[in-house]
């Protein structure tokens, strides 16, 4: 029931996705996991028309938008925050 002790504990965490591969928790509490792009058939069943060689690391913030460009999501000591931003070294709770 120790949130800190449960939480170092998932990383690195792997089992069986969806997909037929492995998804794998990151120190960033998202998944590593094939990205799959599919067409949706007249039955409404999906065809995968294209996929990732391998598994993709998740991502917590986009480096695109500037809003979230120099955030972070590392839950490992000494960040230990959802949204670090590299820059000003500072871990803070807005809303992007």
């Amino acid at each position: 029931t120790d949130v800190d002790s449960v939480g170092e504990a998932l990383i690195g965490v792997a089992v069986p996705n969806l997909t037929g591969g492995t998804a794998v928790m990151n120190s960033n509490h998202h998944l590593s996991k094939p990205v799959l792009i599919g067409e949706i058939q007249e039955d409404g069943q999906f065809e995968v028309v294209w996929e990732t060689p391998d598994t993709v690391i998740g991502d917590a913030w986009s480096d695109f938008l500037p809003s979230s460009q120099n955030l972070i999501s590392d839950w490992t000591k000494p960040v230990s925050c959802g949204n670090f931003d590299v820059k000003t070294a500072k871990c803070s709770g807005q809303n992007f």
